[in-house]
């Protein structure tokens, strides 16, 4: 494939080549080599040959570089008949070669026009159409072609003759088919118009760097339309305007390969809104001074204040519209905090969709939100330059948010940085939000987890454990009632066996009942309950608490007894002491506090079952609990809300 390429290549560098030294051997002026299209064709299928090369060599499987090859080697192909043919003019070579060098000449251009040209616009770029259904249409790009080289090729107007009066191969009857070529003309203009329209829908559906690639082009294109306006349509200008067509194969070159190379978006930007004002002002100044010449008000001055006047209102409409179109709503920070806000309102794209959003209101390749070094979403490709704005809430740094720069640009432009700052205060709060509900999720499959474990543990209480001690029972009660006419001292020892196992089973019951709630706590209350709780670890505690304690949610009231039960053990485990202050301090939540005097300070606790055990069941309600030496012993302080499990 490389080496077709090459061969292309010099083939179309070859006659460009000869073309020129043939009008330089017929001994042709400048002017006549250009009028005779040697110089522009030249020209033209060198720049195509060199862009298509580059392209095939690079991306081989992208048929843009080889319709570029093709466009160079019939651009050329004209340049190398018109030049050998005012070769043969001056030696006399033969007339049947002369007439068939100018035909090849003739029919050689139309087909880059009909063919090449119309193709790379339907499958610029990556090489293949908007979708499989414009397949058709490259399918009738190529069948029709050949309507358009023939009309071309073989009009008598075309080329012309020589000096000895040779011309080219054609058909008496050309002008008779004038509706065939109309038809063809309009089959061209319909082609590079639904070609446009393709190019528009993949500017809109396209990720940043189709975008950017589309544009390359379209600088290309206005370029070219400016320059072919004024010669094509106006017929002003000489020949040597045409020689703005190889911005075309340069600027698709460039976006295939190196769509990165400049801020695109900046020179599009600046080159729309300079084509508009400047079109916008030589039609309203040929408007007026025709009206107010006609009314006799000397019209050039007065057109000439009046566009002066509204110059400036109508350029800064038409940037904030074009920078709009390129740059999204970075000047205008309220409709990109609107347009982010809608989104934050739709719970259902979350992170992803905002950072989607980000990209879109400021047409950005790349944004990312990231917290504690993990990516919550992401969207794009990121670029080599990133810029890194900090999301605080409430003074902490929840995360950050990660965009790319522009292909092109160096650093964030002052309006970007302005929009993304502002952008940055409702994302934070986004973020903490979706971590407070993570946080609840996990919270939720804690309590899910802990509920399960619960009822597993009951379940395998009851069934290993009270479930075959019951069992007995009925077997012992069976067994006495069918000896106790036969053997009353047998089953009045069967009976003593029953009871015993009646017991246990009650103790099996309660203490079922106690691991699910204290029953203390419903006798007695929780201060009572603790004071209960410290006499059998004959400890001396001094309880310190409100004188009603009956407002207290279940949950807290367990969690409270709980905790100063653990610290109790401890207490009693350890304490080189047997003298204990609980405090009990009730506002918008339970403070909770169990210190003792039984120790140096000295030293870390180590966190064990029991120290777990009250984090766990402080977390549960959503409070804390810390445990641990001082000055004086050890101390335990929990904070129990209130309002959460009221």
């Amino acid at each position: 494939m490389k080496v077709l390429a090459w061969i292309l290549f010099a083939t179309a560098a070859t006659e460009a080549v000869v073309g020129v030294a043939g009008a330089v051997l017929a001994g042709m002026s400048f002017q006549g080599a250009t009028d005779s299209f040697i110089v522009t064709n030249s020209a033209i299928g060198l720049t195509l040959a060199c862009a298509g090369v580059l392209i095939a060599w690079h991306r081989p499987r992208n048929a843009i570089g080889w319709l570029l090859l093709a466009a160079a080697v019939t651009q050329a192909g004209t340049a190398l008949g018109a030049g050998l043919w005012a070769v043969g003019e001056v030696h006399g070579w033969p007339e049947v070669l002369q007439r068939t060098i100018i035909t090849f000449a003739a029919y050689s251009w139309p087909w880059s026009i009909a063919l090449c040209l119309p193709l790379v616009l339907l499958l610029f770029p990556d090489g293949r159409p908007v979708s499989p259904r414009w397949t058709w249409l490259v399918h009738l790009t190529i069948v029709t072609a050949p309507f358009f080289v023939l009309e071309m090729g073989a009009s008598p107007s075309g080329l012309g003759e020589g000096p000895s009066g040779v011309g080219y191969l054609t058909f008496a009857f050309h002008d008779d088919l004038a509706v065939l070529w109309t038809v063809t003309e309009i089959r061209g203009a319909l082609l590079v118009l639904v070609a446009f329209g393709g190019l528009a829908l993949r500017y809109r559906r396209g990720g940043e760097r189709e975008r950017r690639q589309l544009l390359w082009l379209l600088l290309a294109v206005l370029l070219l339309a400016a320059v072919v306006l004024v010669w094509g349509v106006f017929q002003a200008g000489p020949v040597l305007m045409l020689l703005a067509i190889p911005l075309v194969p340069i600027a698709i070159t460039i976006a295939i390969l190196r769509h990165g190379l400049l801020d695109i978006r900046l020179i599009v930007s600046r080159a729309v809104l300079y084509a508009l004002l400047t079109s916008a002002v030589v039609a309203a100044y040929a408007l007026l001074v025709t009206v107010l010449g006609s009314a006799g008000l000397g019209g050039s001055a007065f057109a000439t204040v009046l566009i002066a006047v509204a110059f400036n209102p109508v350029r800064v409409r038409l940037q904030r519209g074009v920078d709009r179109l390129l740059y999204g709503d970075r000047v205008d920070p309220a409709r990109a905090l609107s347009r982010i806000g809608r989104r934050l309102a739709d719970p259902a794209p979350g992170l992803a969709g905002l950072v989607a959003a980000i990209c879109e209101v400021l047409r950005l390749p790349f944004a990312a939100l990231r917290s504690a070094d993990v990516e919550r979403a992401s969207n794009g490709t990121a670029p080599e330059r990133l810029h890194t704005v900090p999301l605080v809430y409430e003074g902490d740094r929840v995360g950050e948010l990660i965009v790319g720069l522009r292909p092109g640009e160096k650093t964030v432009s002052p309006a970007d940085t302005r929009v993304l700052e502002l952008l940055a205060v409702p994302l934070a709060v986004a973020v903490h939000a979706t971590d407070l509900s993570a946080q609840l999720q996990r919270s939720r499959e804690h309590i899910v987890v802990a509920r399960e474990d619960e009822r597993r543990r009951l379940r395998r209480d009851l069934h290993d454990g009270l479930g075959p001690t019951l069992t007995g029972v009925v077997y012992r009660a069976d067994a006495a009632g069918n000896v106790i006419a036969d053997d009353p001292v047998r089953a009045k020892e069967l009976i003593r066996t029953l009871r015993s196992e009646v017991t246990t089973a009650i103790e099996d019951i309660r203490r079922l009942v106690y691991g699910l709630r204290p029953p203390a706590l419903d006798e007695f209350g929780l201060v009572s309950a603790l004071r209960q709780q410290a006499e059998r670890l004959s400890l001396t505690v001094s309880v310190q608490a409100p004188e009603d304690l009956s407002a207290l949610p279940a949950a807290v009231e367990v969690a409270a007894y709980r905790i100063v039960t653990e610290a109790l053990n401890n207490v009693a485990r350890h304490a080189r002491t047997s003298s204990v202050r609980v405090s009990l301090t009730l506002r918008d939540l339970l403070h909770v506090e169990v210190s003792d005097d039984g120790g140096d300070g000295g030293g870390e606790w180590r966190a064990g079952v029991g120290m777990r055990s009250m984090r766990e069941r402080a977390e549960e309600l959503g409070g804390t609990c810390q445990a641990g030496p001082y000055a004086g012993g050890g101390r335990v302080v929990a904070l129990l809300p209130l309002a959460a499990t009221s």
